[in-house]
Formats: C-alpha cells, sequence, structure tokens
C-alpha cells in the first residue's frame, strides 16, 4: 500500500514523501491516527497544489514584512507626552508605539511583538526592536517629545 505522509514519522518518513507501506501498518496506524493519507492520483495532486498554494502565500508574506521593516526603519515615530519636574508625565508603552506606529504610517501591528524591556519615561530618541515574524525585525526609532 502506498501512502503519503500528512506529518514527520519517526523511522518511516518525513511529511511530503510517498512511502510503500504494509497494508495493516499503514490502514490502521498511519490513516488511522491522521499521519498519512492513501496515495492515490488525486490525494497526491491535491498535496502538491497545496504546497504550492502555500509557498507562494509565504513568498507574499515575507515580501510584504520586508517592505514594512524598510518603512518602519526609515522613519521616526513621535509621542507626544506632557512634560514632568523629571522627564514626562507617565510612560511610553508598547500599546503606545504600536498606536503611533498605525497613525503615523499606516502599518498595523500588535502590541505583543514590541520588545520593549520597560517603558521609556525621558524625553528623546529610543530604539525599539519589533519581530515581524519569519526572522524578520525591524528597528524602530521612537521620538518622545515633551509638551507644556
Amino acid at each position: 500500500m502506498k501512502v503519503l505522509l500528512i506529518k514527520d514519522v519517526k523511522s518511516l518518513g518525513k511529511k511530503g514523501e510517498i512511502k510503500e507501506v504494509k497494508d495493516g501498518y499503514g490502514q490502521n496506524f498511519l490513516i488511522g491516527k491522521g499521519l498519512a493519507k492513501l496515495a492515490t492520483p488525486d490525494v497526491v495532486e491535491n498535496w502538491k497544489a497545496e504546497q504550492a498554494r502555500m509557498e507562494k502565500e509565504l513568498k507574499e508574506t515575507l515580501a510584504r514584512l520586508s517592505k514594512e521593516e524598510k518603512e518602519l526603519g526609515a522613519k521616526n515615530v513621535v509621542i507626544k507626552k506632557k512634560l514632568a519636574p523629571a522627564g514626562i508625565q507617565g510612560s511610553v508603552g508598547k500599546d503606545d508605539i504600536a498606536k503611533a506606529i498605525k497613525e503615523q504610517m499606516d502599518i498595523e501591528i500588535d502590541k505583543k511583538i514590541v520588545e520593549l524591556k520597560k517603558s521609556l519615561k525621558t524625553v528623546g530618541e529610543h530604539k525599539v526592536s519589533i519581530k515581524l515574524g519569519h526572522g524578520i525585525h525591524a528597528t524602530v526609532t521612537v521620538e518622545i517629545v515633551g509638551e507644556e
């Protein structure tokens, strides 16, 4: 019996490979546990089409993230806060940075991907790293401006 592995199987093969296995092992274990599908021509063709679609989506995502990385690194994000006797009133956190990027650059990012060890509490420029995904990191310059 020929099966198409849809998950890696130890000592048999990797995801996407077509393997010849004994009928009982293929039917009862591999197909029964959702590790493989019977390798009919339709199943194999659908698998290849799905893999091509996923690869195309990945390329589009990587291109979009690379473009966003360049945009984020090119401009400063300006955040205005009221001045206090020492620094600014309150602090600038991940949420403030994400909102400012959305307003000023029209790039939607989640506050969870902003890497900030502690909130920013001083006026000036600060470098902030943003994990965009797929190993792409952008460094944004956040400029905190004090106002009376």
